[in-house]
């Protein structure tokens, strides 16, 4: 038996509340005759869920973490390919692309970290042999990043930021399909792309 003020799960998911005085019998679902609840009786709210770890750690940590964090990641990823010198590694060596090793072709990121080193030495027609659709998104990519680092760390909106449609983004994964296409084509011009 329930009490008069204890939450009573409802069938639709949402939570059923008990009004003092009222009963089971006072029970009116959605869609039964109509849309008023009854002075006494069960009335449905939705209830939040109790906060996880994660949720009540995020509200905790301060909004220099995920900026710091991000730029970690993105200095270690520079400086892996400053390091590694990608240009100077041959097909097989090693880390190697996998279907370019056992078919011939190459994988839609193919070229991609040697690319990124040649648009950080600012090699722009070479970074768009070895990757175009990157030398292509590397702008956005950055412009996105600084104006999110911004805004955050300043708390306000300091920078617009740059909001992209499901439509922009089903767009450029085509056109990134065509190219992954385009460049494994055996004439000119389409044998430019292939690295």
């Amino acid at each position: 038996m329930t009490s008069p003020l204890q939450a009573v799960p409802a069938s639709d998911g949402m939570a059923a509340h008990l009004l003092p005085g009222g009963s089971a019998a006072d029970v009116v679902q959605p869609g039964a005759g109509g849309h008023e609840v009854p002075p006494y009786g069960y009335q449905y709210a939705y209830v939040t869920p109790p906060k996880g770890r994660l949720a009540r750690l995020a509200e905790r940590t301060p909004r220099w973490v995920s900026p710091l964090g991000l730029t970690a990641l993105v200095s270690g990823g520079v400086a892996y390919t400053l390091l590694m010198r990608p240009t100077q590694a041959g097909a097989t060596d090693a880390p190697t692309c996998v279907m370019k090793l056992f078919t011939g072709f190459d994988c839609p990121g193919c070229g991609g970290t040697r690319a990124a080193w040649y648009l950080l030495h600012g090699d722009i027609p070479a970074a768009a042999h070895h990757h175009a659709m990157l030398v292509f998104a590397a702008p956005f990519l950055a412009y996105m990043y600084a104006s999110w680092t911004i805004n955050r760390l300043a708390n306000r909106k300091v920078l617009p930021t740059m909001q992209l449609s499901s439509g922009t983004l089903i767009g450029f994964l085509v056109a990134w399909l065509i190219f992954s296409v385009v460049r494994n084509l055996p004439w000119a011009p389409f044998d430019w792309l292939f690295v």
